[in-house]
């Protein structure tokens, strides 16, 4: 069995549904004719949604994939309230006609895995993120960059499975999960990864690239240092201050003593003049 895809075209979730609808849709057909009409939308309905097909699966190391079949409702700096981090988030929201079945995007191994219960808010809207029911994935790529994507419950989705665990590696595509009946998958990547969608695009499950993350984090730039004193005593001389380009100021005292000394050549001068009269 193919452990990327180990149900193909119809996911496993879904053959309760199938099943019962088709068996309700034989019986009301025998019985009540036309009347068995809603019976048969439900059962089409439930093999459209359930539907699991398998695809080709991009192989570019730095590619972050797309873990669900949908379109893009954020794209944006964010805070991961996993991780307390800074981080680039996408969103991906999913109609009642999308696949979902979730895929890993990215070789990974799982590092936690957290439940939170919630509300049941439509999917579409910013506070699902933080309000409704969801489960998050966090993990670390095969280069050591960490991640995390994050199922999220909509309006309608009252299920989220997730069949993977603490300690697992997951391989690029491979099926970790399953939402049933609309719903959104946010993704938290570090700050360098470059976003490959904007706000509006389709985007198909493992075929689409979300973004491109470098296999190795930038290095931190040092802080810059203030010049030390010995740095400071090696400054030439023409970057002092002008005040040691100029001739010493004259103090207090020097002025007192000079006007003194003119006031006591004045009185002497008066008395020479006077004996001489």
């Amino acid at each position: 069995m193919n452990r990327l895809y180990p149900h193909p075209i119809i996911a496993r979730e879904g053959w309760p549904f199938i099943g019962g609808g088709l068996v309700l849709s034989l019986l009301m057909s025998a019985c009540c004719g036309w009347w068995s009409l809603p019976f048969w939308i439900f059962t089409v309905f439930a093999l459209q949604f359930f539907r699991d097909p398998a695809r080709e699966i991009p192989q570019d190391p730095e590619a972050i994939l797309s873990p669900v079949d949908g379109r893009i409702v954020v794209v944006e700096r964010a805070r991961d309230p996993y991780r307390d981090t800074e981080a680039l988030k996408i969103s991906v929201f999913m109609n009642v006609f999308n696949v979902h079945s979730q895929k890993s995007p990215a070789d990974c191994t799982v590092t936690a895995v957290e439940y939170n219960k919630g509300k049941f808010l439509n999917a579409d809207l910013d506070k699902a993120s933080t309000e409704n029911e969801r489960n998050a994935v966090l993990a670390t790529t095969a280069s050591g960059r960490e991640i995390t994507f994050v199922q999220v419950a909509g309006l309608v989705a009252r299920r989220i499975l997730c069949y993977t665990k603490v300690g697992e590696k997951l391989t690029r595509g491979e099926r970790y999960g399953f939402i049933r009946f609309g719903s959104r998958v946010d993704m938290y990547l570090p700050v360098d990864a470059q976003a490959q969608v904007a706000i509006g695009d389709k985007v198909t499950g493992v075929r689409t690239v979300l973004a491109r993350l470098p296999l190795q984090a930038p290095e931190a730039v040092a802080p810059t240092e203030k010049p030390t004193a010995a740095a400071q005593a090696e400054t030439p001389a023409s970057a002092q201050t002008v005040s040691t380009q100029t001739a010493p100021v004259q103090t207090v005292s020097e002025v007192a003593q000079s006007e003194i000394e003119a006031a006591a050549d004045k009185v002497r001068n008066a008395a020479e003049q006077a004996l001489k009269d």
